[in-house]
């Protein structure tokens, strides 16, 4: 079995720009290909934050033509297969998904529906994963060991619990970007500012796993809830925000060399 997108798997932005950062967006859109009928889903549920994350695509693009700096976006639903996951991940493509069944995602899986399955990753995850490798491969090629930031959304409320943080940052071992982040958010005295929250950064073979702890470049992901970037002032507020925590961390030379700090999974840091 294939599949035949009727758009690219991903969407690209001044990859000869700055090379120095490097903007990844995961969950950038909604895209199911119509040939799979909208996994059984109907729209409204396509909609929501389990298919896509709302906000985080304006907002990087916003910084990405700020800075002139690469960005890599996804161009296909979280719901058809994750990209932010491994690949021997069992939420790699999610059956069940705050409470809605994924009929069509019923048996795609390497043990049963791995025809489907392999579809899947050969014509959209391995796609975006070779748009960063190439991306990445143009940075080193010009002697640069680029920042890597991804920008991610996350739901106000989870099981009727509100969540407070407006904006938290996700990180592994690896904190030297997380460092210039809490300077600048520590200035922030109206932001509720989180750290490893509402989500882990400690997620091992996620995107930033593979591209960023493997190549030993300074990384970290960036939740906004997404009721502060659901329109189009807070989506310049927050990209005018993440615009001056990278140029913060470009001025740093630490965090232009490749440094190998290692995940918490991989036991000690590996020493070069």
């Amino acid at each position: 079995m294939s599949l035949a997108p009727q758009t690219p798997a991903f969407l690209t932005r001044h990859l000869d720009g700055d090379k120095r950062f490097l903007l990844l967006c995961d969950h950038a859109s909604n895209y199911i290909p119509p040939e799979l009928d909208s996994l059984g889903l109907p729209p409204s549920e396509l909609a929501r934050h389990i298919a896509y994350d709302p906000g985080a695509l304006p907002v990087a693009m916003r910084i990405s033509e700020a800075l002139g700096c690469p960005l890599v976006a996804s161009q296909f639903s979280r719901l058809l297969i994750d990209p932010n996951r491994g690949l021997d991940d069992p939420t790699l493509v999610m059956k069940l998904s705050d409470g809605a069944v994924i009929p069509a995602n019923a048996a795609v899986d390497p043990f049963q529906d791995k025809a489907q399955w392999q579809a899947r990753v050969d014509a959209f995850y391995r796609p975006y994963t070779q748009a960063i490798e190439t991306a990445l491969v143009r940075a080193k090629a010009d002697g640069i060991a680029p920042i890597i930031m991804a920008i991610h959304s996350f739901t106000p409320v989870w099981r009727g619990a509100p969540r407070p943080w407006q904006m938290s940052v996700l990180w592994d071992k690896d904190d030297r970007l997380k460092q210039v982040v809490d300077g600048y958010m520590g200035e922030l005295d109206e932001v509720c500012y989180g750290d490893n929250v509402p989500y882990s950064g400690r997620l091992k073979e996620d995107c930033l796993y593979r591209h960023g702890t493997r190549n030993g470049l300074a990384h970290a992901l960036i939740e906004l809830r997404q009721d502060e970037v659901a329109d189009a002032a807070g989506q310049d507020k927050w990209a005018a925000h993440l615009v001056t925590i990278l140029q913060r961390a470009g001025a740093l030379e630490t965090l232009g060399q490749a440094a190998f700090y290692g995940s918490v999974h991989d036991g000690e840091a590996r020493q070069d």
